[in-house]
């Protein structure tokens, strides 16, 4: 008993004299432990872990991750975002693409809340391309002169010495469905192509999936049912650029994609046959998923003429196509290029109407009931647009209508669309106040004599950057 006592004696007045060391042992204990816990905290069970974790914001997670090996596989897997869906805590990002410097193609994702950018790892196809860019043929470029030519690479290329051989991709489409962003098709080695990429905001990784079963650039792609569609477009023949009316619909849950049937492009038969077929050819100009379809407007197009001819409406209920309303259809505001920019924000259907001045653009709202397009926002914010390919984008979060464009000292702007009666005033340093106009005869809404505020949700200097696509995604 008393060498048993001795010995306790001698342990408690060791931890007294040496009061750090045994710190040290306990911390390396306690770290020990912590490794080789099963659990994520210990102590507590992994259902309440992930709760905990999952009410953390979303840029906190970069961080996160790096606490074991266990809480970056928790971060980077499937489960914690479900349980976010759960508890309702999911986040809407923006992600950007821009193109800077040389054609160089960069993708960005941009938190609303703490406005903070995250720059995206370049897509392996875009490295591959800058490679090989001298593999380009000048038959192609011949052929893409001659036939039917799409704008903004014409625009944004022509008058460049080699400027094709120099084309690293372009004209690619973009989508975002299942929480992950897709980049489908466009032009790579002077063909265009049938690629899908697929960016895992979870893994912070690119990965291919299965090819669309036609090669297109400059398609259009809409959202129903939790499935991507993918319409029209051009498709490189040996004649040069042929418009496409086919369409097909990818399911991520089995990566598989499925035929729709063709666009009829109804109207563009209404034409003199030797007249549209010899100098117009039908192209879809845009597409949003409203009211449960596919609203694709529709042009005829000869460089440099867009004429409008209305649209159609794909129902995946009877899986056909329908003409659209008069009304929607030949009033859908056109901006650069005959290409219609619209965006569905809490089930309204806005679209950017550009002014004759290079400074200013309107917001107009479809009225379903009346078959028309009505002026809600008679000026928005747009610096410098005609020395621009594309001044801006339209995105809807947080159940507000933004606009991406650049202020005065160039930088890129995310700017949200507040009826002044629900602005807060407590920060007019980052917001402008603009009237709107009244004096469109189809204007006369009460919003319409609000003042409307323009307040900054996030910036950032890319320098001579230019604006290609967007996408917001909730996680």
């Amino acid at each position: 008993m008393g060498s048993v006592f001795s010995s306790a004696n001698a342990k408690r007045e060791l931890k007294e004299a040496y009061p750090n060391e045994t710190c040290k042992r306990q911390k390396m204990s306690s770290s020990t432990f912590d490794e080789e816990s099963p659990r994520l905290i210990p102590n507590l069970p992994d259902e309440l872990s992930l709760q905990i974790l999952a009410r953390l914001p979303r840029i906190s997670y970069f961080n996160v991750r790096l606490v074991s090996r266990k809480w970056k596989a928790t971060i980077t897997g499937s489960e914690l975002y479900k349980v976010r869906k759960e508890l309702g805590t999911t986040e809407e990002w923006l992600y950007l693409l821009i193109k800077v410097g040389d054609n160089k193609q960069q993708w960005y994702a941009v938190d609303p809340r703490s406005r903070i950018w995250q720059r995206l790892p370049t897509m392996p196809e875009v490295s591959e391309e800058e490679e090989s860019r001298k593999s380009s043929s000048r038959f192609w470029m011949w052929n893409m002169v001659e036939g039917i030519r799409i704008a903004e690479v014409i625009r944004g290329f022509l008058g460049h010495k080699d400027a094709f051989d120099e084309m690293p991709f372009c004209g690619c489409a973009i989508g975002a469905v299942d929480g992950c962003l897709y980049v489908l098709g466009g032009f790579s080695k002077a063909s265009t192509t049938s690629s899908v990429w697929r960016f895992d905001p979870m893994q912070n990784t690119w990965g291919k999936v299965t090819s669309m079963s036609t090669g297109r650039a400059y398609c259009k792609t809409g959202i129903l049912n939790n499935k991507l569609y993918v319409v029209g477009g051009v498709s490189q023949g040996q004649a040069g650029l042929i418009p496409l009316q086919s369409a097909e619909v990818f399911d991520p849950s089995t990566d598989t994609w499925s035929d729709v049937p063709s666009m009829p492009f109804s109207k563009a038969q209404v034409m003199p046959t030797v007249f549209w077929a010899d100098m117009l050819k039908p192209i879809a100009t845009g597409l949003t998923s409203y009211m449960g379809r596919l609203c694709v407007p529709q042009s005829l197009y000869s460089w440099p003429f867009f004429v409008d001819v209305g649209g159609e409406i794909y129902d995946p209920e009877t899986n056909s196509w329908i003409e659209m309303p008069t009304g929607m259809g030949e009033g859908w505001p056109a901006r650069q290029a005959g290409s219609k920019l619209s965006v569905v924000v809490d089930g309204e259907l806005y679209a950017f109407d550009p002014s004759n001045s290079a400074d200013s653009g309107r917001i107009k709202v479809y009225d379903q009931g009346e078959d028309a397009w009505k002026v809600v926002i008679g000026k928005v914010p747009i610096h410098d647009s005609a020395n621009s390919e594309s001044p801006y984008l339209l995105a809807g979060f947080h159940g507000k209508l933004h606009v991406i464009t650049k202020d005065a000292n160039h930088n890129v702007a995310i700017l949200r669309a507040d009826l002044k009666n629900n602005w807060d005033c407590s920060s007019p340093s980052t917001s402008s106040t603009l009237p709107t106009s009244s004096s469109s005869s189809s204007s006369h809404s009460a919003a319409e004599s609000d003042a409307v505020v323009w307040k900054v949700v996030a910036s950032r200097d890319f320098g001579k950057a230019e604006f290609v696509s967007c996408q917001v995604i909730d996680i």
